[in-house]
């Protein structure tokens, strides 16, 4: 039970953490395609700057959850997909010393590398996170060991590049949402603009993305026996629908929170798809890591879930309270701190 518990636990951490860091990453990724001026780069960074840090305490949590519910999943995982975790690591590290390091120095050519590096290390975690969550759903070479047998290369197949792309056009149509919100004038236009068209995108590229795990995976495999399950992928797709249906009304908190239902259920739906792997082996399906034989010991599971109890409701009046102060539209410098 407690295993059981855990494994939703670890998959709510997930979920949470795409939604509230997936605009971050999307507005990153595309500053280079809507800011027109110094101005505008600001109030991207601006539109981010308060919240960023903290959205990334989920991501931590997730990792710390891995270790501590499933160590023998985590072992696996970091050192079969050691290149791939360590890119992914130092491209947020990247990304956070942006913020604090473009404005420490008045030279065009020092903002402009910070620009790039701002830019370029929010793509590349919204991809990195797409392909390995696939690669996850379709399985990996695991051999009787539990040692990966692929490479930083073999991650690169169709349907883990198909679920980096789903990742980067979802987190840039929450981006531009986010934006849509804090921004005014002339970017704020562009945003919208942009979260209509990658709407779209978004729409045809997760119909690929399913139709590809009906044929290529096991995820429907819970669905199928357990119809009611498909209640997640409906809320998902009602949240798809009312984003649009809010973005045409110029609702866009609302618009932005139909976007964060659709990330959190996508999320969701993947993780239950998986139930109760947590690995899955491609080799052998015996050689699997399951919360049964990957999980921590009943005592250690008890101690973490009264943590959790504790600790988590902090952490979400904390970012509530963020949120709340922080959330303004940003209309001239004086707001500005990045």
């Amino acid at each position: 039970m407690l295993e059981t518990i855990w494994f939703l636990l670890w998959g709510v951490l997930w979920a949470v953490y795409f939604v509230l860091d997936g605009y971050d990453l999307g507005m990153g990724t595309l500053m280079p395609f809507l800011a027109k001026d110094e101005f505008d780069k600001r109030t991207i960074y601006n539109a981010g700057g308060p919240f960023w840090d903290g959205n990334e305490v989920w991501l931590i949590a997730a990792g710390g959850v891995t270790f501590a519910a499933f160590p023998l999943a985590y072992a696996t995982m970091f050192s079969g997909l050691y290149s791939a975790l360590m890119l992914l690591l130092f491209t947020l590290i990247i990304r956070g010393v942006s913020y604090e390091f473009r404005g420490k120095v008045e030279n065009a050519s020092w903002r402009k590398l910070w620009d790039v590096c701002h830019s370029l290390c929010s793509f590349l975690p919204a991809l990195l996170l797409g392909v390995a969550f696939a690669n996850l759903f379709y399985g990996l070479p695991l051999d009787e060991k539990h040692v990966n047998q692929g490479g930083l290369l073999d991650l690169l197949n169709p349907y883990g590049l198909l679920g980096g792309v789903l990742f980067v056009v979802m987190f840039a149509l929450h981006g531009a949402l986010w934006l849509a919100i804090r921004a005014t004038g002339g970017l704020k236009e562009r945003a919208v603009a942009t979260a209509r068209k990658m709407w779209l995108v978004t729409l045809v590229v997760v119909l690929a993305f399913l139709a590809y795990s009906f044929v290529h995976t096991q995820l429907f495999g819970n669905y199928l026996k357990n119809p009611y399950l498909f209640l997640i992928l409906i809320a998902a797709v009602a949240g798809l629908l009312a984003c649009r249906a809010f973005i045409a009304a110029g609702s866009y908190w609302k618009a932005w929170a139909g976007s964060g239902v659709f990330i959190g259920c996508a999320a969701l739906f993947g993780v239950i798809g998986l139930f109760p792997a947590i690995l899955i082996s491609t080799l052998n399906p015996a050689w699997s890591l399951t919360i049964g034989n990957a999980s921590s010991s009943q005592l250690t599971l008890k101690i973490m879930l009264g943590v959790a109890l504790v600790f988590v409701p902090i952490v979400i009046l904390y970012q509530a309270w963020v949120y709340k102060n922080f959330s303004e539209p940003i209309k001239g410098e004086g707001e500005m701190e990045y």
